[in-house]
């Protein structure tokens, strides 16, 4: 064992393995305290969380000794673009450094992969478009299909990821044929399987593992028995991933999507056979008065949903409606039990139309204590949702293998799962990994990294946190403008814009505007696209009015010399995974502090979950999420040892407020700009030093 810990440390060492092939390559401490950690926890099994800081070079500290130890690796990334680095660069690149002849794979979802039987059928001209321009796009899926090995859909990254050609050249779970299938065998996600199931080291992603598990369509559950360590990147985002899936979801346009399916399915396959028309009339008007139930002046509304009737709405009609729905739902399926044996399709058909009127059903009862339950209201569909409050218990009985508490078998219970309150409820198989490894550079803002353990059930683990190997002091800075709206405030959007719009011309762009709200991303985008028109030399770049990795592009090329300067104004999945080194980004705004929204129902029943045991919602659980958001933010600023930058966060309460202190101190160690005088020393300072870089280099 001793030659094992050897072996791992000696690859980050001055003269190792890695250094030999990265001649950039530089021994950190923290990159091998980690390596080590995770080789201690591979060798004697149990539960290692890591909370690595930006620069430590955690893909590697994880990598190098699950690859040395000799045993089936299974690990999980956040985002199918991870997974591809992961694959497609780290594994690769590792491996050959090491000499070990691994077998590698990588799983994706179904939805990640062309459907060869749906992609014939549009072929054919069942269903096929008659859009000039998504016939061009069919064109070219099918030259590609002919010469694809994976049929993996990011091979085609010149489609853009929302073209209507998707839907025609993939399968769903509910309208997959399975083994009845003629394309079965050579089907692409079946062979993707296969490999997996056969290698040394699977990549998938936290969507497909937590999909899988209630599935086990896909091959994870099967994989997790002969795989001896897991690892989880990127792990701040599993709680909130797992939930998505071990929750229950049933939408109007789903039922109408069935509704349709119905109907072209019966007809097709046993035409005179039964009333199909009338049954799916009969479904499709109640689905409909289901919406009308709900009215509209609820729209985008999350209603909470705790009694036998979401809030505010009239028990009367809406218990009415949700009935009838059931009834057309049941009789479809009567009519369709009869004939379901003639096709394929129909057998399909059944089984999907089956487990829609079971979730229908869970509605139809109360919720259990470890739950929450909404109702989501679009402009033309409802979604009915019941979610757990966290996945601690599916972690603990479905991974770790630990048997279920009595209060959560009874809950199980009370929710209809079957294995509720057996010793092994929930376990994929028998056998379990003996080491279970949870990375990300954010995980916590305290010793025990609770924001992260306590909702995933991981009190137990041994904690690790490694520092940033940036000299945060020197490279950043921190800047909170006194004189400045509440947020909130009709101005508050207008002043921020108005500071950017200063900042930006000092910079000539460089700026990522990180907003908390929609409406404060439109005003702020609006404000500053009115101000810098097409003839300025900075650009305005909006989320929404392109896809992500083309503003990202944009923003990149504007700032290496290839064009306008840029500023991106975005929300949501920008304040993560966006990494723009070097003097590509040098000022990050954010607009206010990032608190959950408290009228969301999971929010407010994790608030109300904490109030009742006599803890503070505000102090144990909204402090934490927003001091975990500013960090993830904040993280986008400094992505090298060369970078340099600042962060402005345009919200007076991190200064006036007693908590601020605590969201202060989750920021990297950046010193601190207190004056506008400061702030507007520090940027010209960083444009001096851009504009002397240059002329250095240009000499």
């Amino acid at each position: 064992m001793n030659d094992y810990f050897s072996a791992v440390q000696a690859a980050f060492s001055e003269g190792g393995v890695i250094a030999q092939a990265q001649p950039h390559f530089r021994p950190r401490s923290g990159q091998t305290e980690m390596a080590l950690a995770v080789a201690e926890t591979i060798a004697d099994g149990g539960v290692l969380v890591v909370e690595a800081g930006t620069g430590v070079g955690k893909t590697y500290s994880y990598l190098v000794p699950a690859l040395l130890s000799g045993q089936r690796v299974l690990i999980s990334t956040a985002t199918k673009a991870l997974q591809d680095q992961l694959f497609s660069r780290d594994l690769p690149s590792l491996t050959r450094m090491l000499g070990l002849p691994l077998r590698t794979a990588q799983l994706k979802g179904r939805p990640s992969y062309l459907c060869q039987h749906h992609l014939g059928q549009a072929r054919q001209g069942r269903g096929a478009p008659q859009d000039p321009q998504l016939l061009r796009t069919l064109a070219r899926v099918e030259e590609w299909a002919r010469v694809t090995r994976t049929g993996d859909l990011a091979e085609l990254s010149a489609v853009s990821e929302d073209s209507p050609v998707w839907p025609l050249v993939t399968s769903t779970r509910d309208n997959c044929l399975g083994s009845a299938c003629p394309q079965f065998e050579p089907c692409h996600l079946n062979v993707a399987r296969r490999a997996a199931l056969a290698a040394d080291v699977v990549v998938v992603n936290h969507h497909l593992f937590f999909a899988d598990l209630e599935v086990r369509e896909s091959g994870v559950a099967q994989l997790l028995p002969s795989v001896g360590v897991v690892v989880f990147d990127e792990a701040h985002q599993l709680n909130e991933t797992g939930i998505q899936f071990a929750g229950t979801l049933v939408g109007t346009a789903q039922l109408q999507g069935y509704g349709r399916d119905f109907l072209a399915q019966t007809l097709e396959h046993a035409r005179g056979m039964g009333d199909w028309m009338q049954l799916s009339a009969d479904l499709e008007r109640t689905v409909r008065d289901l919406r009308l139930a709900v009215g509209r002046a609820a729209v985008g509304e999350r209603l909470r949903w705790l009694g036998a009737v979401p809030d505010g709405l009239d028990a009367r009609v809406w218990s009415g409606a949700f009935s009838a729905l059931g009834q057309a739902l049941h009789a479809a399926l009567v009519a369709l039990g009869g004939v379901e044996e003639m096709a394929a399709e129909l057998r399909q058909l059944y089984a999907r139309g089956e487990a829609l009127l079971r979730r229908l059903a869970l509605f139809g009862r109360a919720s259990s204590d470890d739950t929450v339950r909404w109702l989501d209201i679009g402009s033309r569909h409802l979604r009915m949702i019941e979610s757990p409050l966290s996945i601690a218990r599916i972690v603990r009985t479905r991974l770790l293998q630990e048997s279920e508490t009595p209060g959560e078998a009874a809950a199980s219970a009370a929710a209809g799962r079957p294995d509720a309150g057996r010793p092994d409820a929930g376990r994929p198989d028998a056998g379990r990994p003996d080491a279970w490894i949870f990375t990300s550079a954010t995980l916590g803002d305290d010793a025990e990294l609770s924001w992260f353990t306590e909702p995933c059930g991981l009190r137990d683990a041994r904690i690790l946190r490694v520092d940033s190997p940036f000299d945060y002091a020197q490279q950043a800075a921190v800047y909170v403008p006194l004189e400045f709206p509440a947020p909130g405030t009709p101005t508050h959007s207008a002043e921020v814009a108005a500071l950017v719009q200063r900042s930006a011309e000092v910079l000539g762009g460089r700026t990522l505007v990180l907003t908390t709200t929609t409406k404060a991303l439109q005003v702020i985008g609006a404000a500053l696209q009115a101000q810098f028109g097409l003839f300025s030399d900075l650009e305005v770049l909006v989320q929404g009015q392109a896809p992500k990795q083309l503003l990202l592009e944009r923003f990149r090329t504007g700032s290496e010399g290839g064009g306008k300067g840029c500023i991106l104004v975005a929300s949501a999945t920008f304040w993560e995974g966006v990494d723009m080194p070097g003097d590509a980004l040098e000022l990050v705004v954010i607009d206010k502090l990032p608190f959950p929204p408290p009228d969301d129902p999971l929010v407010e029943a994790r608030s109300q979950q904490l109030e009742a045991v006599g803890r503070s919602a505000f102090r144990d659980y909204m402090l934490p999420e927003a001091a975990m958001a500013l960090k993830q933010g904040a993280g986008r600023l400094i992505r090298r040892e060369t970078d340099q930058g600042v962060l402005v966060i345009a919200d007076t309460r991190l200064v006036a407020k007693p908590y601020g202190r605590r969201l202060l101190a989750a920021l990297p160690p950046m010193r601190r700009l207190k004056t506008a005088v400061d702030y507007d020393a520090a940027l010209a300072a960083l444009a001096l030093t851009r504009a002397s870089t240059r002329d250095s280099t240009s000499a």
